[in-house]
């Protein structure tokens, strides 16, 4: 029988291998319909690894935002669009050593990290213990993360939420705006139809 921890390293190699191959997909794929699928799919996948970080309820927020409302979006907008790019991209040396430059700075940036878990972390050290003792005492919520979530971070989830609220708006003004042009259209061609 295999060790759960070895299971655990295979589990999250393979999601992070789906992870890269569905990201090669998106930045290959010239069908816009296919690259909201697969961004869909890549926040299902994000989800997944969340979970075996045991963060089930930034999985929660990233499957419905990610995946649910992001891809409802996307396909809401491609109404206003093509379904396919026009020209293929060009490969631009100056974007890609950027991309190279800023990767490598994140990569040294981590080196001197403390291991994943470690309790000798800084944030264990110092706020997490006092989110721990004021969700027992000021709170009384004996959900930790809801207590932080709901009101050591209520600014900011209710940041998150305006943000994607002005995002359906502004799709949904697209849409209507769509319309109305296509209707001015119609009317404008019968008008031509009847004085012909």
């Amino acid at each position: 029988m295999m060790d759960s921890g070895i299971v655990n390293i295979l589990v999250d190699i393979s999601l992070m291998t789906l992870l890269v191959i569905t990201a090669i997909g998106i930045v290959r794929s010239r069908n816009l319909f296919a690259t909201a699928m697969l961004s869909g799919i890549y926040s299902l996948i994000s989800a997944a690894v969340f979970v075996t970080l045991d963060a089930v309820d930034v999985a929660f927020t990233e499957a419905a935002v990610g995946a649910g409302i992001s891809t409802v979006l996307m396909l809401g907008a491609m109404t206003l669009t093509r379904r396919s790019e026009k020209h293929a991209i060009k490969l631009h040396v100056g974007p890609l050593l950027v991309t190279l430059g800023i990767g490598a700075a994140l990569i040294y940036g981590t080196v001197d990290m403390p291991p994943f878990g470690s309790t000798d972390a800084p944030g264990f050290q110092h706020i997490v213990p006092e989110y721990i003792a004021g969700s027992r005492d000021d709170i009384q919520v004996p959900n930790i993360v809801t207590s932080i979530l709901a009101s050591y971070r209520g600014f900011d989830t209710l940041g998150e939420t305006a943000v994607i609220f002005a995002a359906g708006i502004g799709v949904l003004f697209l849409l209507g705006r769509r319309r109305e042009d296509e209707e001015t259209d119609d009317e404008t061609v019968s008008g031509k139809g009847e004085d012909a």
